[in-house]
């Protein structure tokens, strides 16, 4: 069930004003009450002036619904609150500029309903509106993914067809290089919100809870465990053929499955998101010191998100030169940790400002990435009913 998501025009990003969000009007206004329904959707309300401004949300239908505040020309959305309950008070703050707004209110088995259109005087600038995305604008782009995804699950069997065959060869030298370079495969693939499903975990489950002795730990990093910790490439044999198994098995299984599409845009995010905590946290280190690398692949999965999301994000999203930005930056301080012989420092072996400027610059790319989410949900307009 989604929470509420204020859009990338509001508050922090866009706005670059996290101190003016508060629950109080701006300029010590009182708060405009809204009162919605079913049958009615913000009644009369009027702002003296432009600026920062609370609306109370006075939900007074028997269910849930979606509260959106648009331009009433264009449908662009100002702000929203999602999933307000029944008998609640919600506030919603922004920037209020001169214009003309309205709410739309979305409850469930009713359709859209539109409240008066309110003009607010003045020449002042406010909180900008962002065109929602509809599902038919995400629904090629899914599909494209799926493909993309689907090409990359095949170049990761052959890549694990060999890892396996290097190990039953028993050349650990060439087994640990098949291992990074079927693994980056792996990580480039954007794997994110349970995509892959159960197989995600028999492919590159981690040893956390069961342990690193547990029969029930599979694939690439009880097999990078294995190749570090000088456990013999007969005995692990079996863990390379049953990962192969597992890659094809997902091959198998990704044709038939949908994308969700409130999926795409929050994928580009998860992704860094779940390297800052297991890959440059070191937690995912099994033994050959690659998290590095593997932060890399991720960066490459993020950018493989937005190039299909670009046409959709540059009309609306300010922001989006700045998560270029951080991507270059942070793979550049990533790429100074490769080594002459194609390996990479381990996270704990690290300087210390080298860890920190790496640290920060994933901190940042992910407050650049953050409002993608919202941006990219699909959402419905009142000419979809």
């Amino acid at each position: 069930m989604r929470t509420r998501r204020l859009l990338a025009a509001a508050c922090a990003v866009l706005a670059a004003a996290l101190t003016a969000c508060s629950s109080s009007g701006g300029g010590g206004q009182p708060s405009n009450v809204i009162t919605v329904s079913s049958n009615q959707c913000g009644g009369t309300w009027h702002l003296a002036v432009p600026g920062w401004h609370t609306f109370e949300i006075d939900n007074q239908s028997t269910g849930g619904g979606e509260i959106d505040l648009i331009d009433p020309a264009t449908g662009a959305i100002y702000d929203e609150i999602e999933n307000t309950g029944p008998g609640t008070t919600t506030p919603m703050s922004l920037d209020v500029g001169s214009g003309r707004y309205a709410f739309l209110c979305l409850f469930e088995d009713y359709g859209p309903l539109p409240g008066p259109t309110v003009t607010v005087s003045g020449h002042a600038k406010g909180t900008p509106a962002i065109l929602p995305i509809t599902y038919n604008d995400l629904i090629p782009l899914a599909k494209e993914y799926q493909a993309e995804t689907a090409a990359g699950i095949t170049v990761l069997a052959r890549e694990t067809a060999t890892l396996a065959a290097a190990v039953r060869g028993g050349n650990l030298a060439t087994a640990r290089r098949d291992w990074l370079t079927a693994h980056l495969q792996y990580e480039t693939l954007g794997d994110a919100y349970d995509a892959f499903g159960t197989f995600d975990t028999e492919i590159d489950g981690r040893a956390d809870p069961v342990g690193v002795s547990s029969p029930e730990w599979t694939g690439f990093y009880r097999l990078e465990y294995g190749l570090w910790h000088e456990q013999s490439l007969t005995s692990l044999t079996t863990v390379a053929d049953t990962l192969n198994r597992n890659v094809d098995a997902l091959g198998a299984w990704w044709p038939a499955q949908q994308v969700p599409l409130s999926d795409l845009g929050r994928r580009a995010h998860e992704v860094i998101e779940n390297a800052l905590e297991f890959q440059l946290t070191g937690h995912d280190d099994y033994g050959s010191g690659t998290t590095l690398a593997t932060t890399l692949a991720n960066i490459t999965a993020s950018r493989q998100l937005l190039a299909l999301l670009h046409p959709l994000l540059v009309p609306r999203y300010p922001g989006l030169p700045a998560v270029y930005a951080g991507l270059d930056s942070l793979q550049a301080l990533l790429e100074k940790e490769r080594l002459p012989n194609g390996w990479w420092v381990a996270v704990s072996q690290l300087p210390t400002a080298a860890r920190q400027a790496i640290d920060a610059a994933c901190g940042q790319l992910l407050q650049e990435l953050a409002p993608i989410a919202s941006i990219t949900e699909p959402r419905n307009t009142v000419d979809d009913f």
